[in-house]
């Protein structure tokens, strides 16, 4: 498992690579570690539910930061393990991430089915550091879930009416790793029982991720399953963007995918990149930073094969990236 602090002499690959020395990023990284090491190995296992008091919908929740970031993961069937990798690299996604925003604080979420499952949401509140580690500790992979679909329309609904952002200067991300569709209405009962809330009826699983889209740099990195363009991208293509529907070719690099396109979107491709070829071989590189270098990371969509090298803006939201 990836560690808290800043070694990097055990990583796969034979570059060298070295964090931002950023007081900021440094200062924080550094407390993580310290603490990471007073509490001994990193563990994710053995655990028969999740922890309630930490996990539950009801509250709501809040980040003062200018960087946050959801990652939500479906925890259904074959979809079980992908927490567990997840934690794995969580000291590598905050400190990666934070290296470039130092402000960064991440909200995750585990996604059930509320018509067959215990917990069918499960959420934490937004934290940094170390913090995050009793935060993720908390969720727990039922592996549950019905055939299909799921509940990914009551998680929306909760980012819409229970979480609040409200210095973040830009669209903020918020990934969901998945691989099926969802039940198009969210009924009543369900808002009653696992949010406490009471709306005037059933609400549409579609309307929320739109709602939740027009805050959110929204994005929902699908796991390789079945033919593009089946019903399972057509009704996420409805309900955040077909553009926006990003298809995962090697599932043991999901998060190197969620990586990649935030570092894009921030400035820090080559880093990332540098990053991630001190772990991974040159090919693994190329595969996951290919079709990222293909398209906008703000709005998805494609990037003209013959844009030059520079700084290149977008024609459909105006980002301006750095080829």
């Amino acid at each position: 498992m990836y560690s808290w602090d800043e070694d990097t002499s055990s990583w796969y690959g034979k570059a060298g690579y070295s964090y931002s020395p950023a007081p900021a990023a440094a200062g924080v990284r550094a407390a993580a570690a310290k603490k990471a090491a007073a509490a001994g190995p990193r563990a994710y296992a053995g655990k028969a539910g999740p922890n309630e008091k930490i996990i539950s919908p009801q509250k709501r929740i809040r980040s003062a930061s200018e960087n946050p970031l959801i990652v939500a993961i479906d925890v259904t069937g074959s979809m079980a393990r992908w927490p567990a990798e997840i934690f794995d690299r969580l000291p590598l996604l905050f400190n990666t991430l934070s290296q470039y925003r130092p402000d960064l604080e991440i909200c995750f979420a585990a996604i059930g089915d509320a018509a067959v499952d215990n917990w069918p949401l499960q959420v934490t509140t937004f934290a940094s550091g170390y913090d995050l580690e009793q935060q993720l500790g908390a969720l727990y992979g039922e592996g549950a879930g019905g055939d299909a679909p799921e509940s990914y329309g009551l998680f929306a609904h909760w980012v819409d009416t229970h979480v609040e952002v409200p210095n973040a200067k830009e669209p903020p991300f918020l990934v969901v790793f998945g691989d099926i569709h969802m039940h198009d209405m969210i009924p009543r009962q369900q808002i009653k029982h696992y949010l406490g809330d009471d709306p005037q009826g059933d609400v549409s699983a579609i309307q929320a991720w739109q709602n939740v889209s027009r805050k959110w740099n929204t994005w929902f990195l699908r796991r390789p399953t079945k033919a593009r363009g089946d019903k399972v991208d057509q009704q996420w293509g409805e309900a955040i963007g077909g553009q926006k529907i990003f298809h995962i070719e090697d599932e043991q690099r999901a998060v190197d995918y969620a990586m990649g396109l935030i570092a894009r979107s921030w400035g820090y491709f080559g880093d990332f990149q540098d990053n991630m070829r001190a772990r991974q071989d040159e090919s693994k590189v190329e595969q996951v930073s290919k079709p990222i270098e293909m398209i906008c990371p703000r709005c998805g969509a494609p990037i003209p094969v013959d844009a030059k090298s520079g700084l290149f803006k977008c024609g459909f939201c105006n980002t301006t990236l750095k080829l």
